[in-house]
């Protein structure tokens, strides 16, 4: 990949990256004023310091919308509810959406279309809540600057990332994005600048979209569970092999191929499971990460005993570039 620009040339400050958080917290205030804003919380990093961010800013004019789109990881949802109900105390709302996203999903097999529905319907989620609530005319959402490039290159658009070009062309709102202009590893910076729990700020990267672009090819709910179930055994194994922090990014895939296998003595006729595992700074190349054989054998042989209708495993090799870190 290219040399990336420095903060500087992309933000016009020529401090460190823990110093920027004073500059980002002052825009926001500059931004919003005295009027209440509405924060697209996913859980993830970056919509995680983004919030962080605004409620340092503008504190209880913040409002957290945590949409479940029926697309999360296993146990993600209450996660969400727990680390920043509980334990920051924003005033956090929590949508339960599976059956409007599934739907609205249902037989879309091309990933460009799957991340323009799902952008469109987060959208359409937040000014809903926005009108229960009252006047909302501010949403924060998490968008880094690696959304930006892939999303609107000159070389051709990569991938249309839900936040950006896969937002609808009209909405409600006007977009507050505190860390647009930050790569991957300084968001984390900032997190830690920000004081958020080390367990957060280092969580591995997941897709806005979710389990939607782990699925290749048309949705169903048996797909979707296959891939979840699937991902928290090889995120299991790789924390009980003491690797969690020294993988950026670990999860399975459903292509979508079957092949012939045996259980139990019986002829099956199964899906396969790809197991992507990569190394990264900050999203914009990524290498492969070699990991035991004694642990791809063990998560292996796990997938395919322990969920249903899968019957063989595989691990993919292919760096960014060729390839990208997720599948769609």
């Amino acid at each position: 990949m290219d040399e990336r620009e420095s903060l500087e040339k992309r933000t016009g400050f020529a401090g460190s990256i823990t110093e920027y958080v004073d500059v980002m917290v002052e825009q926001v205030r500059q931004q919003v004023g005295d009027k209440r804003v509405l924060c697209a919380l996913s859980g993830g990093v970056d919509s995680s310091v983004c919030a962080a961010i605004v409620h340092k800013a503008v504190g209880d004019q913040l409002v957290c919308v945590f949409v479940d789109h029926g697309l999360m990881r296993a146990g993600e949802p209450e996660m969400v509810d727990q680390l920043f109900g509980d334990h920051f105390g924003m005033n956090l709302i929590s949508v339960d959406a599976v059956d409007r996203f599934l739907g609205k999903l249902e037989g879309v097999d091309d990933p460009e279309r799957k991340r323009k529905i799902i952008g469109e319907e987060f959208i359409r989620v937040f000014e809903e809540e926005a009108r229960s609530l009252g006047q909302i005319d501010y949403l924060v959402q998490g968008t880094i600057y690696p959304d930006i490039i892939e999303s609107d290159s000159d070389k051709g658009v990569v991938k249309s990332h839900h936040n950006v070009g896969g937002l609808p062309e009209d909405f409600d709102f006007e977009l507050v994005e505190p860390v647009k202009y930050l790569f991957k590893d300084e968001v984390r910076a900032v997190g830690e600048a920000l004081g958020l729990p080390h367990e957060l700020v280092w969580r591995q990267p997941f897709p806005g979209p979710g389990l939607a672009v782990r699925v290749v090819g048309a949705l169903t709910p048996d797909k979707v569970r296959m891939v979840r179930e699937s991902d928290a055994i090889f995120r299991a194994e790789v924390a009980a092999a003491g690797l969690e922090g020294e993988v950026w990014q670990y999860f399975t895939v459903l292509p979508g191929t079957r092949s012939v296998g045996v259980t139990d003595g019986y002829r099956t006729y199964g899906q396969a499971i790809v197991l992507r595992a990569v190394l990264s700074s900050d999203a914009m190349s990524a290498g492969v990460a070699e990991l035991p054989w004694s642990l791809l054998n063990k998560v292996t042989l796990r997938i395919c005993a322990e969920v249903e209708g899968v019957n063989r495993v595989m691990y993919d090799t292919t760096p960014k570039p060729p390839g990208t870190i997720e599948w769609e």
